[in-house]
């Protein structure tokens, strides 16, 4: 059994175990001792804890100072998840493993992010020369539209994208839209499309 479904199963089936766990009941118990704390007493009692409560991973600042935890309740933490399998589920994603068990197949998230290009195999087949080639195939078109070189139906230039998705699907596509959208120079308006009520799609496409 995959780590990962070993943990689901802790969670979904058999009567949800994983809070029968000692790691469970102990945090619960420590809960109970610290639920009545004020945040403003744990930071005039410790001056250092911004200190103990935070990560920098390069560019990235990872804050947890300002809730209400303490150095027991962090080490409670990490021994559930411990005691849950969360090391060798990451392990079994970034080995290949196909922890996506509806499916039987891998979950490749960390081959799409992987710029090392270090080999990721499945099944013994290391599937990065298929992700980079996608991916160029993906850069190739994207620089096609926005020049203006790849045309629509009419044979115009294309000025508007409309992305279909939900979830991640259209959270995604949309924050990267937004997050870069003053660097942007004379690229297609996007627009998102992100349930199935028809009128969001009349509305969103009405003028084209």
């Amino acid at each position: 059994m995959y780590p990962i479904q070993s943990l689901l199963d802790k969670v979904i089936k058999g009567g949800n175990s994983l809070p029968k766990t000692p790691e469970w009941k102990a945090l619960s118990s420590h809960f109970e001792e610290i639920k009545g704390l004020h945040m403003k007493d744990l930071f005039v009692s410790d001056k250092n804890r911004f200190e103990k409560f935070h990560l920098v991973f390069e560019d990235l600042l990872f804050d947890f100072s300002k809730n209400r935890i303490t150095e027991q309740t962090l080490s409670l933490l990490i021994k559930l998840a411990e005691s849950s399998g969360v090391n060798e589920a990451i392990e079994a994603m970034f080995s290949g493993e196909k922890i996506n068990w509806t499916e039987n197949r891998a979950a490749l998230h960390v081959a799409l992010r992987n710029r090392s290009n270090s080999p990721i195999y499945v099944d013994g087949r290391d599937v990065m020369p298929e992700v980079n080639s996608v991916l160029v195939n993906m850069k190739t078109f994207s620089e096609k539209v926005r020049s203006g070189a790849w045309k629509g139906f009419t044979g115009k230039a294309i000025r508007t994208v409309i992305n279909i998705g939900i979830g991640g699907s259209d959270l995604g596509p949309f924050m990267i839209t937004e997050a870069l959208k003053h660097y942007s120079k004379n690229a297609p308006a996007v627009r998102f499309i992100s349930n199935v009520d028809g009128t969001d799609f009349y509305e969103k496409t009405k003028d084209l």
